[in-house]
C-alpha cells in the first residue's frame, strides 16, 4: 500500500508520521506525476485558501480529481475537508473546492484561532476509548448528501463524514498521537 500526503502547506508531517508508524509506504504529494500509482491521499489541514492557491499553482486539481475517479481514496482534515466539498459556505472567490464531497461545508464554524478546543467524541467503526478531537478553527458539515455517513458528532453536529472512498474530518486526529482514525482510513476507507 502506498499513500500520498498532499504537503504544500499545513500539518502534511504529522500525517506522514502517523502512516509511517502504521507501516505504510508513505509518499508527498507537491506535482502532478507524484500522484501516480497511489492508493490513498492525504489532504491536511492548514489554511484552506493557500492550500487551494498551491494546488491551483501546482496543477493539482484536475490531476486528483482524476485519480480520485480512477479508485484512489481521499482522506481531508480541516482544510482537507473543506476542499474536498462541493460547496464551500464563506469561501473566497479564490478558493475553489475540489467538489469531490457531496456536502456544502463551512469555514471556520468553531470561532477563530483562540477558539480552538479539544474533546472526545465516538468514531463509528472505530473500538474502544472516544476519539481525542482537537478544533483549531474547524469547519463545520452543512446540507450532507444521502450518501454521506456521519462518523462522527459533538453536540449533534457531524464532525467526520465519509462518502464511498472519501474520509473528511473536521477535526485534527494527526495531532494527538492516537492511530485509529488513521487506520480506519486504511482498513476501512482504502481496504473497502
Amino acid at each position: 500500500m502506498r499513500i500520498g500526503v498532499l504537503a504544500l502547506q499545513g500539518a502534511f508531517r504529522e500525517h506522514r508520521s502517523c502512516l509511517r508508524q502504521l507501516g505504510v509506504e508513505t509518499i508527498d504529494v507537491r506535482y502532478p506525476h507524484e500522484l501516480s500509482g497511489l492508493d490513498g491521499l492525504v489532504i491536511p489541514g492548514g489554511e484552506s485558501t493557500a492550500i487551494a492557491k498551491l494546488l491551483a499553482s501546482h496543477s493539482l486539481y484536475e490531476p486528483i480529481r482524476n485519480a480520485y475517479e480512477n479508485g484512489m481514496a481521499i482522506f481531508g482534515t480541516c482544510a482537507g475537508a473543506i476542499l474536498l466539498a462541493k460547496k464551500i459556505e464563506g469561501a473566497r472567490e479564490d478558493q475553489i473546492p475540489l467538489g469531490l464531497l457531496n456536502v456544502t461545508i463551512k469555514r471556520n464554524a468553531y470561532g477563530r484561532q483562540i477558539a480552538s478546543f479539544e474533546t472526545d467524541v465516538p468514531f463509528r467503526g472505530i473500538e474502544g476509548e472516544p476519539v481525542r478531537a482537537i478544533f483549531i478553527r474547524a469547519p463545520r458539515f452543512a446540507d450532507l448528501g444521502p450518501d454521506v455517513e456521519v462518523l462522527s458528532e459533538r453536540d449533534g453536529e457531524p464532525t467526520a463524514v465519509r462518502e464511498g472512498r472519501l474520509l473528511a474530518i473536521a477535526y485534527h486526529p494527526e495531532l494527538t498521537g492516537d492511530l485509529r482514525v488513521h487506520k480506519y482510513f486504511i482498513d476501512q476507507v482504502i481496504g473497502s
